[in-house]
């Protein structure tokens, strides 16, 4: 802390404007809306690293929803073309696909370790990184990364 300043967040010196509040809003709407393509790509990146094949009922299974649920998410992967369409066939992503689920774990690593370094035990950082890692800003994952070197350099502050 700078100055011996407290661990207390520091309050704004204002309320947001409408528009402020409005763009913030959108950022969080356009959040949900990627973020089924995000774990969905992740998980079958995981799981094709692990197994031979990546099918519906493996999704099913790992997200907890009905393979119907699953089929239907699919197809908009396939429309947004981050996986491939073979019908009958095991899953697979496509270049783009990939790549989207490469920077989803990167994120997802980010985030899970900075809760962890602050003191976050590894089983609830795993469970909150899944609900933060969609909606967290390029600006604080860059500050996440600079107070984890900071820590690394350092050693925790929190004792």
């Amino acid at each position: 802390m700078k100055n011996g300043s407290s661990a207390a967040s520091p309050q704004m010196d204002s309320e947001p404007s409408a528009a402020d509040q409005a763009r913030n809003f959108l950022r969080v709407r356009e959040a949900h809306k990627r973020e089924i393509a995000e774990d969905y790509v992740e998980m079958i990146s995981e799981l094709s690293q692990t197994q031979d094949a990546v099918r519906t009922g493996h999704l099913a299974e790992r997200f907890g929803v009905s393979h119907a649920t699953v089929t239907n998410h699919i197809q908009r992967l396939i429309a947004e073309g981050l996986v491939h369409d073979r019908p009958y066939q095991p899953l697979v992503l496509t270049e783009q696909g990939a790549a989207l689920a490469h920077q989803s774990r990167g994120r997802h690593l980010l985030i899970r370790s900075f809760l962890i370094a602050i003191g976050v035990s590894p089983e609830t950082a795993e469970a909150d990184t899944e609900g933060i890692e969609h909606h967290v800003s390029q600006e604080t994952l860059a500050c996440f990364t600079e107070l984890l070197k900071w820590i690394e350099r350092e050693g925790s502050p929190i004792s």
